[in-house]
């Protein structure tokens, strides 16, 4: 089977004959629904062993500023944290750009046992998640002790060079997407000036973070794989790690918890601490934990717009990101005005 678009089949061609795997030996391909932004690609070879091929999307699609060459932090993400951990993941066999095209044109790697998580909802009891979230501790404590020398912000630097602080990399973060949000006239809570102002208020708690942290920023339950093991379900992969950076792990914990409570979920917290993490729920962790899910929230609307999401998946963001991302504006501002009454 090939893909129907000539274009994209050539560009799976070449990303395959990069990872030194000729088109005589793919037995079968299928594009992959759910993702968003690439395009996913499994091929099945010959011999039955699978692989997963990205494809970035064409120059020619608008894109945020962070996303431009964000294959490559996925590529560099894997093999940074396979250097250092045994944490599941995939095995990059080939990354790059192939005949002139842009740096983060293709991602090819092993493909992993398991199936999302959030597939998964429902069928099994409480016990196996417990077990589940307490291993996933494990791993996330693992990848927090890979540590960088050369400062703060996205490895592949499409917002330019490392920052010297945790905050000045975040402030330039979030900058970032509100210059995409006047780029693509993206309808915000309140003016852009505003939100700079409130972010920066809160960002002086960011100088506590002195140590520049491997966070991959996207561990919802889309991107962590179950495997059904020989004593149960076990974790089979940590995937899709585009929007990694150096920064504080405590940015972890926004996306692990995107649909619960973080600061509840035991299980997880008791895995992480055992396996050497360290998180204290005190106002300084709030604070940060505040300034992380609204940019995470800042991008989930803002990158709605040149996605093209249908009527019911931006009323869904509406819900889940521009209603929460409103009432924190809301809190900042009314300590702002509390503090100069």
């Amino acid at each position: 089977m090939k893909l129907g678009n000539e274009r994209q089949q050539a560009r799976l061609t070449a990303a395959l004959a990069a990872a030194g795997v000729p088109w005589d030996d793919v037995a079968d391909c299928r594009e992959l629904g759910g993702g968003t932004f690439n395009t996913v690609v499994r091929v099945q070879r010959t011999d039955g062993t699978g692989l997963v091929v990205k494809l970035a999307p064409d120059e020619t699609v608008p894109v945020l500023r962070y996303e431009r060459g964000i294959l490559d932090t996925e590529a560099w993400y894997y093999r940074t944290a396979r250097d250092a951990t045994r944490v599941p993941l995939p095995d990059v066999l080939a990354a790059g750009a192939q005949d002139g095209a842009a740096p983060g044109d293709h991602l090819v790697m092993s493909e992993c046992p398991g199936t999302p998580w959030f597939e998964l909802l429902g069928t099994m009891d409480a016990s196996a998640r417990a077990r589940l979230r307490t291993a996933l501790g494990g791993h996330v404590a693992a990848l927090h002790t890979i540590t960088g020398n050369e400062g703060f912000g996205y490895p592949a630097r499409p917002l330019g060079p490392l920052r010297a602080t945790w905050r000045a990399a975040f402030l330039e973060m979030v900058d970032a997407v509100l210059d995409d949000a006047g780029r693509f006239d993206v309808t915000l809570p309140r003016p852009t000036d505003e939100i700079r102002a409130l972010f920066a208020a809160q960002s002086p708690v960011l100088d506590e973070v002195t140590v520049p942290r491997l966070v991959h920023f996207d561990l919802w339950d889309g991107n962590i794989l179950v495997d059904q093991g020989p004593d149960g379900p076990r974790i089979g992969a940590l995937i899709d790690a585009e929007r990694a950076f150096w920064g504080d792990p405590v940015a972890e914990l926004v996306s692990l918890g995107l649909f619960h409570d973080i600061e509840r979920d035991e299980a997880f917290l008791n895995g992480y601490r055992a396996a050497g993490g360290s998180v204290v729920f005190d106002a300084s962790t709030r604070t940060r934990l505040a300034l992380y899910r609204a940019y995470l929230h800042l991008i989930m609307w803002v990158e709605a717009v040149p996605r093209q999401f249908d009527a019911q998946h931006r009323a869904w963001l509406e819900r889940e990101a521009l209603k929460p991302l409103a009432a924190t504006f809301d809190d900042w501002s009314g300590r702002k005005e509390a503090k100069t009454a």
